[in-house]
């Protein structure tokens, strides 16, 4: 059950037990006032029941969604963003309670909920009223047929949000894959009289072992020991479904029942490459626990090949969008049209310029820009022409517009950085699909929330700088027109000593 609270964000009397009042500089109020709670309220009621008699009343969207970003803005844990709710009154008041709680508003498990619940979907639909609202785009600027010319300038730009697991090595996950299967045959035969098949644990784990254990062994050697572990593993799944002719598999919970599945299409991709002599193969499975992680070859210094999902993003005025999410490695060149035309959903106006690596720079991404009048960063295709005397001013011209845009172009690589760094976005720990692709679209919206925050401090600096140079100006006015009307009054007070 859900219930709707109106003036949801209205509480500047906050009671607090020991007196007193909150600050209203506080970035937490601030933040709490910028962000318009109420308009998202519909598509957060959709994951309720309509009835207003059955259930719990559910805990708002303002709890839900204002807990994410006190965890994602202070890098804590499920359960110690509970415990700096619980002690913090100023983000009691961020998340729209009318007094100070002393217990636990609600159980740290309650965060995977709010995950699943809020989603990819309302987390962007934030974002982009956060950010229009930022920079104050009316309704006029919207208007398409009011727009003349490409105005602004985009920046596009791929990376890979690396998740938590184990680096995989084909013997590593073979291993696992023998252990989990033993386990399962434990299980079926423990729940009946079947006689445990002969599956030679002790054998295999020592086989495992004398090849893991070593700091440099040949490729021979590690093949032998993959094909072992393959042959173990194939006895595996060969006893399991003799059992499974007398004992359904419902005996097995559905981790288990997932675990098999899993590892029966592992075994398949590992003896199809074992077979073939090949490293290779389409949807290849890297983790057990998460089997919907790819790797990502992104060619990089520190690691070559990345293991989680792939986004592209766009930045525009300093604010970054999702414009893509997939575990599956893609070419970030197929993403520009799209992203030009969400710029123009966006702002009613094409760019003028788009600021990009070379990858992007095909000739169906130029020509299309073209045809747009849009400027694509980057030297053009083909052979550099030869520099004569009549076009070396034009060559010049050209040299220097691509180092300025590659050099404005490193914003994105610092809102790369920013997020996996000060942000979550470099180990992602969340483990399903959904509430991955939440996690890093909570990184992005924390972001650009934190860029508003520092926009209006500096605004209220500059305004009190502001203030202070007029206030002085005032004085110095008044002291010149006193001194103008008494020109005596500078004149020093003569003491005579008798």
């Amino acid at each position: 059950m859900y219930q709707f609270r109106h003036n949801q964000e209205e509480f500047e009397n906050f009671i607090l037990p020991f007196g007193g009042k909150l600050k209203s500089s506080n970035r937490w109020v601030i933040l709490g006032k910028a962000i318009p709670w109420q308009e998202f309220e519909d598509s957060y009621c959709d994951h309720f029941s309509k009835s207003t008699k059955r259930g719990p009343r559910a805990l708002t969207l303002r709890v839900a969604l204002g807990s994410l970003i006190i965890q994602e803005k202070l890098g804590q844990s499920d359960e110690e963003t509970v415990m700096q709710i619980s002690e913090n009154p100023y983000l009691q008041y961020f998340l729209g309670y009318e007094s100070f709680l002393m217990e636990k508003p609600y159980d740290a498990s309650m965060l995977v909920h709010f995950r699943k619940r809020l989603g990819a979907k309302i987390l962007n639909e934030v974002n982009e009223a956060v950010t229009k609202r930022a920079t104050k785009i009316t309704s006029d600027q919207e208007d398409k047929d009011d727009a003349e010319g490409n105005k602004g300038i985009l920046k596009v730009d791929a990376t890979c949000a690396p998740s938590d697991i184990k680096y995989p090595t084909d013997l590593n996950l073979l291993n696992e894959s023998r252990e989990k299967l033993e386990k399962i045959i434990d299980t079926l035969c423990d729940k009946t009289n079947v006689k445990k098949p002969r599956t030679y644990r002790k054998k295999a784990r020592k086989v495992y072992l004398s090849t893991a254990k070593k700091r440099n062994f040949q490729k021979s050697q590690m093949r032998k020991a993959i094909g072992k572990q393959l042959r173990f593993v194939r006895r595996n799944l060969e006893s399991i479904k003799k059992i499974c002719n007398t004992i359904p598999l419902t005996g097995l919970s559905t981790k288990e029942h997932k675990d098999l599945l899993v590892v029966s299409e592992l075994y398949r991709q590992q003896d199809f490459m074992y077979k073939n002599n090949v490293h290779t193969v389409d949807d290849r499975i890297v983790s057990i626990s998460q089997p919907h992680i790819r790797p990502i070859v992104r060619g990089k210094s520190k690691a070559k090949t990345e293991f989680g999902a792939k986004i592209s993003v766009s930045v525009i005025n300093g604010f970054t969008y999702l414009d893509r999410f997939s575990f599956d490695s893609y070419n970030e060149s197929l993403d520009l049209k799209e992203q030009i035309e969400s710029y123009h959903k966006r702002f009613g106006f094409y760019p003028e310029a788009i600021q990009c690596d070379q990858i992007y720079r095909n000739r169906e991404n130029i020509n299309y820009c073209k045809n747009l009048g849009i400027r694509l960063s980057g030297l053009p295709l083909g052979r550099p022409k030869a520099k004569t005397a009549e076009n070396t001013i034009e060559l010049k011209k050209i040299k220097e517009t691509v180092k300025k845009d590659a050099i404005e172009r490193i914003e994105v690589e610092r809102k790369f950085g920013l997020a996996k760094r000060r942000y979550s976005m470099g180990l992602v720990m969340e483990k399903l699909p959904l509430t991955v692709l939440a996690a890093v679209s909570l990184t992005i919206l924390v972001m650009n929330f934190d860029k508003i925050l520092r926009w209006i401090f500096l605004s209220l600096f500059s305004l009190l700088s502001f203030i202070r140079i007029l206030m002085i100006f005032i004085l110095e006015s008044m002291e010149r027109l006193y001194f103008c009307k008494n020109p005596y009054s500078r004149l020093k007070p003569v003491v005579a000593f008798t």
